[in-house]
């Protein structure tokens, strides 16, 4: 047994010495390099200051300003706060990312281990007997037990690229988990925009109905008075029941948009209806937004994250395929015990052992590991360009995001004086016509005029919420307050 012991020592010094000759080795292929990105000093438009008070310091509003990690919470709107939890914890989208990266991960421990010997233990019996024509029908047996040991000499870095790659793969999965969360958020919070949206526009129809309904009431005292004719009666009914049309096609939408929430948060349609509550206001923000400058973009957008991890793993790609250019050698080897008897297995002269290394190289392929590296190398000319052209977006994003909130924000406040004078226009409308000094034809054009502008009003209401919702999403906010925590829990599942 001392004899095997000292064999099995032996072994591990060969492999030892492979282990620090690989260690010497070159790695082929070009080593990464993240690109230089030329990218602008600043953004052709500065965000605007919200006009309500900035958030005291320690506030949840205060957080994203700062790092734009918890962003909705700068609403105030406890309702959205819990809607993006919630989706975070049952959305399907997020559920396929999250197995994504399992598998990811699964795929680098996989390269990892391709680097490392491999051993195997085995234990056989056997029993053979011969022709009596030619062995003269003798009945043999062989008992064995041995450990076997094989190892691939990465001596060009090939398994090393292969696990550069991974690793790189690896990032660019979690990059794309952070970037399902940004999209997440962003399509929660625009959904719920929605909703109020329709809420507060039902409630304006309503109100508009009420008013109609009392203009009809006064026309038809004004026509048994033979005051006016039956024209003005016809007319006030008929703009009374083209307001009360507009309510089904509000209450779709609104119960559309419930149902948008309810798939976001992965729960069947009509089940968060107690969540959300009754009739609520249009959620605003409460701060100035620091959009920071374009630099910071590489570092908050996931999906540039993303883009620039892929070029990674597919630039490690061109040394995989440049290995097989090079020699490999393989060193294998055995310890064990032999005996044509059990109770002799474990004696001294039972004890065998040997030892192979094996090298081999290509010699003419017809040009087919060449070729193979050309198409490696045409793909990350490839991924170069995807992630150019993912920078180039994220500028364009927010550069949009930011000229439709100004504007926006320029257009409300165009219409809520509209609506001011509306209201006023439409008062004193009624007020002439119930005095009998106008024509009625006046008090419809004003009623009318003013359910207009008080329904734009409303849609501006939530388009500047949506648009500030746009810019955050364009910043890349939305991922670092619970990514981390996703990232961990999905690696345990």
């Amino acid at each position: 047994m001392k004899s095997l012991a000292l064999t099995a020592k032996r072994m591990a010094g060969v492999v030892a010495a492979g282990v620090a000759a690989a260690a010497g080795c070159m790695t082929v292929g070009p080593d990464y390099k993240a690109p230089e990105t030329p990218l602008p000093a600043a953004w052709s438009r500065e965000a605007p200051a919200a006009t309500n008070a900035a958030p005291t310091a320690g506030s949840e509003a205060a957080c994203q300003a700062a790092d734009f990690s918890c962003w909705w919470s700068s609403f105030r709107d406890p309702v959205l706060s819990s809607l993006v939890v919630r989706a975070r914890a049952g959305n399907l989208d997020v559920r396929q990312a999250e197995a994504r990266l399992r598998q990811a991960r699964a795929q680098r421990a996989l390269a990892a281990a391709d680097r490392r010997p491999t051993v195997a233990a085995n234990a056989s019996a056997s029993r053979s007997r011969g022709s009596e024509e030619t062995g003269g029908g003798q009945t043999s047996t062989l008992y064995g037990n041995s450990l076997d040991a094989s190892w691939e000499l990465d001596m060009f870095g090939g398994k090393k690229r292969e696990l550069e790659s991974a690793q790189a793969s690896l990032e660019a999965s979690q990059a794309s988990l952070a970037d399902v969360l940004v999209s997440l958020t962003a399509e929660v919070a625009l959904s719920y925009v929605d909703y109020r949206s329709y809420q507060a526009r039902l409630e304006i129809t309503e109100t508009n109905l009420a008013a109609q309904a009392e203009t009809y009431a006064i026309t038809r005292w004004r026509q048994e008075a033979n005051l006016v004719t039956q024209l003005d009666v016809d007319q006030a009914r008929m703009s009374l029941e083209q307001t009360r049309a507009a309510l089904p096609l509000l209450r779709t939408g609104l119960d559309q948009a419930e149902h948008q929430i309810a798939t976001l948060l992965g729960q069947a349609p009509g089940s968060v209806r107690v969540l959300l509550g009754g009739r609520q206001p249009v959620p605003t923000a409460a701060d100035k937004i620091a959009v920071g400058v374009p630099a910071d973009l590489l570092r908050r957008r996931p999906d540039v994250r993303q883009a620039e991890r892929k070029l990674a793993a597919q630039t490690a790609q061109i040394g995989v395929a440049e290995a097989a250019r090079y020699p490999d050698l393989t060193l294998s080897g055995s310890v064990g015990l032999e005996a044509l008897t059990a109770g002799n297995l474990y004696t001294a002269g039972a004890r065998a052992a040997q030892g192979a290394a094996k090298a081999g190289c290509t010699l003419f392929d017809g040009g087919r590991i060449r070729q193979k590296v050309a198409v490696q190398t045409a793909l990350q000319e490839e991924a170069l360009g995807a992630y150019e052209a993912a920078v180039l977006t994220a500028l364009k994003d927010v550069e949009n995001a930011l000229t439709a909130y100004a504007n926006e924000r320029d257009r409300r406040d165009a219409l809520r004086e509209a609506e001011a004078a509306g209201s006023g226009a439409f008062r004193l409308a009624r007020e002439k016509y119930a005095s009998g000094l106008i024509d009625f034809q006046t008090v419809l054009d004003t009623q009318k005029s003013l359910l207009s502008v008080q329904n734009t009003l409303a849609s501006s209401e939530a388009d500047v919420t949506a648009d500030l919702i746009r810019l955050f999403k364009a910043l890349g906010g939305g991922w670092d307050s619970l990514a981390q925590n996703e990232v961990k829990s999905s690696d345990n599942k």
